[in-house]
């Protein structure tokens, strides 16, 4: 073939003069001649243009990405998620109109050319030569399906989109090369199947079944003549001719294809007058893209969901692998979140806490035995407007919680009763527990180097009427602080760590529990999923279960459906069945008759503790029966609020009690949660009461007739005489600047009341 110089003798504009050497190019291709780097189209740069038989022999066509669709365990859809919003569907799922008409407007010789039409191509050169510029293109159907794989492949990289858009001849070689290829290993059909499924429509809609949902609400299937012109005509330009923003211009589009449907003798000439009289009849569904568009509340677990399909190694090694699949879609993922639950979760919050206090709840239940996460909700919904966060301050930082989760008060008390009770230590075990005392020094850890207190610091009980000696029954109703920090003292701190570590109790960065006295006191910060989960282990009779929020994963690609692999709950033994049942027998007491009471369950077993931090700033109930553990938390995620006369829920509140706010969110969630459910009962243990009587109470929480309960304590009623809960002592920790992601600091996390 001779050569031809780039401009040739014609005295059109530069563009035209590009378009025929393109034309030349695709003779080339055609011919099967590889060109040089440089020199046949006048190419200053070598390399700028690959070999033609340099290319790959086989195009790499990526999978259309599509919408996944999240669901409840009960198969209810809670959420669907996209990076594009396509369906993909099979040819005999596309309208005949819809076929017709993208072929007549978009590549009419579709089916008597090859990959490259050089009679296109000639006369859209002569059109553009008389134009002065380029006016009509000449690129077929398929090598524009070659194009939008490209762009496909390239993802949400605008720099990989620009370099699959870009107009270089060398774009042209690669395009024009894998169109043959495709044209030899697909077929006509099948070729208009996948340009029809990967094409943009424009309003967030891939391929044509998104953009009939998207424009006319129904299926690709079902699209009549005009319906599918309109859809046809919006491919050239989806900006340009998008019927949703200029009705006007997509009209004309809409009229220039059926003109050509009547043209190339698809419809008769009668037919496409009369569609081109209707109106446009859209009947528009509004893109729900996201887990802000979840139901039920569930936009933190849905993104929980994401979270961990991106952070677990289950679904790639590498979190670009994972990523991958994410954005590729067309997951169908089956949660475990029970319906019941999270409406029950959902309807207790509203009821205790509004959008708009100074304050947020959060509750979170699990299921013992499986660690199967049932609900997950908060009093602030999922968002970026006013009283709105999208900080799930159920989970860790790593997962969309807070930096450091939030301190837990008394909460932390029974881990360190198990660990004790680990250890041998009776469950009637005393300690003198008088009002104030130093921190016990030296306390072993778990290596050479042993705690010591340093600075002096000291600790307090409730009121100075709250003096030992105590045993640990009622030390756990009442909250004792200086009684767990001497069981911390006696047994030291390596067993409380190793205890919190089978419970995979961790700090919300992540760390694991510092070794410390104050810890016993609940000054460090945990989230609300972690404290569920520790405390179904109770409930399971010291069987830790790691929680899981996904049943199974199916992926669609193509026309079928695969199976991925998802994580599985790993269970291990934390503790003794012994110790557990003690716990449990510990913590029904405070339920029954002791400061959670307000939250004690009226037709089960129920068992559970309260917690309330330095200057109320949160305020905690932990609670469970044997088939299901639930943590709530009350607080400022900024930690810059003191629950002291505040209005919470339309109720005004001299001073906030773990079970007097918590306490109620838990026990209404339980209920509904639980409501039919099977009624299940722990296996107690004897724990004997002192044999001697005590004007402070008898071990059950109940008080004498003269006590005030004018402390700190969560439950100061006076209903535990005189010596409500624990103290507010002045541990040696501080929370660490930036304690929450989003605004302000933590304050300190100084804790320990009941």
């Amino acid at each position: 073939m001779p050569k031809k110089r780039s401009g040739g003798g014609l005295s059109s504009t530069q563009q035209a003069a590009k378009f025929l050497g393109v034309s030349v190019l695709a003779g080339a291709v055609m011919a099967g001649i590889a060109l040089p780097a440089a020199g046949a189209l006048g190419l200053a740069a070598k390399g700028s243009v690959e070999s033609f038989d340099e290319l790959p022999a086989t195009l790499k066509t990526p999978p259309l990405s599509q919408r996944t669709t999240i669901l409840d365990a009960d198969g209810g859809q809670l959420a669907t998620v996209y990076s594009r919003d396509r369906t993909v569907v099979g040819l005999k799922n596309i309208s005949p109109f819809m076929q017709k008409a993208i072929v007549a407007i978009e590549d009419s010789r579709f089916y008597q050319h090859g990959a490259v039409d050089l009679k296109g191509i000639l006369r859209a050169l002569n059109k553009n030569a008389q134009s002065g510029g380029v006016s009509q293109g000449a690129s077929t159907l398929t090598q524009q399906y070659v194009k939008n794989v490209f762009v496909e492949e390239a993802g949400d990289d605008p720099t990989k989109v620009a370099q699959a858009t870009q107009q270089t001849i060398g774009r042209k070689i690669k395009e024009l090369k894998y169109a043959i290829q495709v044209e030899e290993e697909l077929g006509k059909k099948k070729i208009l199947e996948n340009y029809l499924n990967i094409t943009f429509f424009g309003q967030q809609a891939y391929g044509v079944e998104a953009a009939a949902q998207r424009y006319f609400s129904k299926h690709a299937k079902d699209l009549n003549l005009q319906e599918s012109a309109l859809l046809a005509g919006i491919v050239q330009s989806p900006s340009r001719y998008d019927p949703v923003n200029d009705e006007a211009e997509a009209t004309k589009r809409r009229n220039i294809v059926l003109q050509r449907m009547a043209e190339v003798g698809d419809v008769s000439r009668a037919e496409a007058a009369e569609a081109m009289k209707q109106p446009l009849g859209l009947k528009i569904s509004r893109p729900k893209n996201g887990c802000i568009t979840a139901v039920q509340g569930a936009s933190f677990f849905c993104k929980y969901i994401e979270r961990v399909f991106r952070s677990d190694p289950v679904f790639g090694k590498t979190r670009e692998e994972r990523a991958k699949i994410w954005n590729q879609g067309g997951l169908t993922i089956r949660t475990t979140l029970d319906p019941q639950a999270q409406n029950s979760v959902e309807e207790s919050l509203k009821d205790h806490v509004n959008q708009d206090d100074k304050v947020a709840a959060a509750a979170t239940l699990v299921e013992p035995g499986t660690g199967k996460i049932v609900a997950m909700g908060q009093s602030k919904p999922f968002g970026y407007g006013k009283n709105e966060t999208e900080y799930n301050y159920s989970v860790d930082a790593a997962m969309g919680g807070s930096n450091f989760g939030f301190p837990t008060g008394s909460t932390f008390k029974p881990f360190v009763a198990a660990a004790a009770l680990e250890e041998g230590r009776p469950a009637t075990q005393e300690y003198s527990s008088p009002y104030d005392m130093e921190y016990p020094s030296p306390v072993q850890t778990c290596d050479s180097s042993p705690w010591t207190n340093r600075r002096g610091e000291k600790l307090e009980n409730e009121t100075e009427s709250e003096v030992g000696p105590y045993r640990l029954k009622e030390a756990m109703a009442k909250s004792v602080n200086t009684y767990f920090v001497q069981m911390i003292s006696d047994i030291g701190l390596c067993p409380v760590v190793n205890t919190t570590d089978k419970l995979h109790v961790r700090q919300g960065n992540g760390d694991k529990i510092p070794e410390t006295p104050a810890i016993a006191l609940g000054s460090i910060g945990l989230s609300p999923l972690t404290m569920a989960s520790a405390y179904a282990a109770f409930a399971s009779r010291g069987m830790y279960c790691t929680p899981v929020a996904i049943e199974s994963i199916t992926q669609k690609v193509g026309d079928e459906r695969k199976s991925l692999e998802v994580p599985k709950s790993t269970c291990s033994r934390a503790m003794s069945e012994k110790t557990a049942d003690t716990v449990n027998t510990l913590l029904r007491g405070v339920v029954d008759s002791g400061t959670g009471r307000q939250a004690g369950l009226t037709d089960r077993e129920s068992a559970g503790k309260t917690g309330t931090t330095d200057e109320r700033k949160n305020a905690w109930f932990v609670g469970y029966t044997p088939n299901m553990s639930g943590a709530v938390w009350v607080g400022s995620a900024t930690q810059q609020v003191e629950m002291k006369n505040i209005t919470i829920g339309g109720v005004y509140r001299p001073l906030v009690y773990g079970g007097e706010v918590p306490g109620p969110i838990w026990k209404d969630a339980m209920a509904g949660a639980l409501s039919g459910k099977n009624v299940e009962s722990f296996n107690l243990v004897n724990i004997p009461d002192p044999d001697r009587d005590r004007d402070r109470g008898d071990g059950n929480g109940n008080g004498n007739e003269n006590g005030n309960g004018n402390g700190n304590d969560e439950d100061n009623d006076g209903f535990i005489g005189g010596t409500n809960g624990g103290g507010e002592p002045d541990p040696t920790f501080s929370i660490p600047e930036g304690f929450i992601q989003g605004q302000g600091n933590g304050g300190n996390g100084n804790g320990g009341r009941g």
